[in-house]
């Protein structure tokens, strides 16, 4: 079908049939759609023919430039690469300005699914990586307010490799626009209470005088570790 579209239709409209399919599958809702010239501009790409297999034809396939591929099972691993290509073609472009304000705007809409948590008020999450290495960990989603982070809870986003936003995607979005940060100061917090009496004082307390033994018993080994 994609070969007949490249066939019949300009190069340009190959390319948007493609993207627009990428972003269509139900999981892919977190991306956004990477500027075809930002994908054309060979200095944006540098490093990534190491990192993804049959790379110059899934190049040629996500910018219309593909040459047809009667194979069926060759035609199914470029469709792989591809889509992993484009992933990390991703995580470079969501940095750039125009990448943020798209990533802004699905930010804006609860695009991502909006914090769990109770006092957080429906706060509007972002998808972040746990590693920027390929293929280690699942994306996750960050909350501003609480500053902690989520599983996904559809297994088709469960799916997505967190390598293809990054680990600097949020901090770098709030670096451009820190007004869509909300104010924590005043931010309320749950304190278990029993009878109208917080609980688990005796509890803290005892945590907090074991952790000083411990720090102390560290220093005395280092110490005596020095003196042999």
């Amino acid at each position: 079908m994609m070969d007949n579209i490249a066939s019949s239709g300009s190069e340009s409209d190959f390319c948007e049939y493609w993207v627009d399919m990428f972003l269509s599958i139900k999981g892919n809702e977190f991306f956004c759609q990477v500027d075809e010239d930002y994908m054309q501009d060979r200095f944006n790409l540098t490093g990534l023919e190491a990192e993804v297999d049959y790379y110059i034809k899934a190049l040629r396939r996500i910018t219309d430039h593909e040459v047809e591929i009667r194979d069926k099972y060759m035609d199914q691993k470029v469709e792989e690469s591809a889509r992993h290509l484009y992933g990390l073609i991703h995580a470079r472009y969501i940095l750039t300005n125009r990448g943020l304000h798209k990533m802004l705007e699905k930010y804006r809409r609860g695009d991502f699914g909006r914090c769990p948590r109770y006092y957080c008020n429906q706060q509007p999450l972002l998808p972040i990586g746990m590693t920027d290495e390929p293929k280690k960990e699942p994306v996750k989603l960050y909350c501003c307010s609480c500053e902690d982070v989520y599983n996904p809870k559809s297994n088709r986003h469960n799916a997505i490799d967190g390598a293809y936003f990054g680990t600097s995607f949020p901090g770098m979005l709030f670096q451009v626009y820190p007004s869509y940060k909300p104010d924590n100061s005043s931010k309320p917090y749950y304190i278990p209470k029993m009878f109208g009496f917080k609980i688990y004082e005796s509890a803290e307390l005892l945590r907090w005088r074991e952790k000083m033994r411990d720090e102390q018993v560290l220093k005395i080994k280092e110490t005596l570790q020095q003196l042999e």
